[in-house]
C-alpha cells in the first residue's frame, strides 16, 4: 500500500547505487494501493502465496546483503519498526560491532514476530508459519496456534536497513491478501488531520478494528466495523494535529479462534 510513488523512488534510489488515543465511531469506499513486497523493477501483478490468500507484490529495491553503500542515508520504504531511521540502524550496528545486544535483529523471522506481538500487541501470534528471504528483502508468514491447529494471521514484509555488512532488519509493511488487505491512505503518502482507511475483506461475522501507530504506541484509534463476504472496507480516523514522523496504519480482525486472526499494516508519514 503507491504504485507511482514507490515504483519511480525505487527507480532513482536503484539508478543511484542501487502505532494511546482517541476512538471513533461510525463507518464505505473503495480504495487502491498495495503493501510493499518483493519483486525488483517497477510494481506488478501478484506475487507468492501466503496461505491466507494470494498476495500481491510491488517493487523492492535490491542490493546485496553486505555490499550496500558503506554510508546510506535514504530508504525506499516507510521505516516501521525496530528503527525509525536509516541512521538509528547504523548506531545499532556500531553498538553491535562493539559487542551490543539484540541480535535478533539480524534474523527476518524473529523481527517479523517480535513485531507482531511486541510492536502490535498481538500476542498469540507467536511463531513463524513459513518465510521467503533473500539476501535484502523477506516475507514472513506469521501465525497463532489453537487447538493444535495452526492459524496463519499475516505476510511481514521486511528489508535490510543500515550500511554495509551486518545490516538488521526493517518492518516495511504486510502483504495484501484475497481475503484481507488495507489499501487507503496510499503507501508512502503524508497524512494529517481527518483520513480515511480501507481496504477489502472476506469472511463471515468479521469485526474491524483501526489504530494508528508510532513507538509511543497508539495515536488513534476506531473500534469496530462489523463486516463480512467480500466486501469494501473503510472507517474513519483522526489524527492529533501534533503527528510527526513515520506512521504504522493498523487493521485487525479476529474473535472466532483467537483475538487477533487476521491482520494488515501499511506505512506512511504524518504531518502536513
Amino acid at each position: 500500500m503507491r504504485r507511482s510513488f514507490v515504483a519511480a523512488l525505487a527507480l532513482t534510489l536503484g539508478l543511484a547505487a542501487c502505532s494511546s488515543g482517541g476512538t471513533t465511531s461510525g463507518p464505505t469506499a473503495s480504495s487502491t494501493g498495495i503493501r510493499p513486497s518483493a519483486s525488483s523493477g517497477p510494481p506488478t501483478g501478484s506475487g507468492p502465496s501466503t496461505g491466507a490468500g494470494t498476495a500481491t507484490s510491488t517493487a523492492s529495491p535490491q542490493g546485496s546483503s553486505g555490499s550496500a553503500t558503506s554510508a546510506q542515508t535514504s530508504f525506499a520504504y516507510v521505516p516501521l519498526w525496530p528503527f525509525g531511521s536509516v541512521a538509528a540502524a547504523q548506531a545499532w550496528q556500531r553498538e553491535a560491532a562493539a559487542g551490543g545486544h539484540q541480535p535478533w535483529r539480524l534474523d527476518a523471522g524473529e523481527v517479523a514476530v517480535a513485531f507482531a506481538r511486541q510492536y502490535l500487541g498481538f500476542t498469540e501470534i507467536d511463531h513463524v508459519v513459513r518465510r521467503t528471504v533473500t539476501a535484502d528483502d523477506a516475507h514472513v508468514t506469521v501465525g497463532y496456534t489453537v487447538a493444535g491447529a495452526t492459524g496463519t494471521a499475516g505476510v511481514i514484509h521486511l528489508v535490510r536497513i543500515g550500511s554495509g555488512a551486518g545490516r538488521p532488519w526493517e518492518v516495511v509493511g504486510t502483504d495484501d491478501t484475497v481475503t484481507f488487505s488495507l489499501t487507503r491512505p496510499r503507501y508512502g503518502s503524508t497524512v494529517a488531520g481527518a483520513i480515511t482507511v480501507g481496504g477489502r475483506i472476506a469472511g463471515v461475522d468479521e469485526s474491524i478494528r483501526v489504530t494508528a501507530r508510532q513507538p509511543s504506541g497508539i495515536v488513534a484509534g476506531y473500534c469496530c466495523l462489523p463486516a463480512g463476504a467480500p466486501v469494501l472496507w473503510s472507517v474513519p480516523l483522526r489524527l492529533p494535529a501534533t503527528l510527526t514522523g513515520p506512521l504504522t496504519i493498523v487493521a485487525s480482525t479476529g474473535g472466532h479462534l483467537a483475538a487477533v486472526e487476521r491482520f494488515a499494516v501499511t506505512g506512511v508519514h504524518s504531518g502536513r
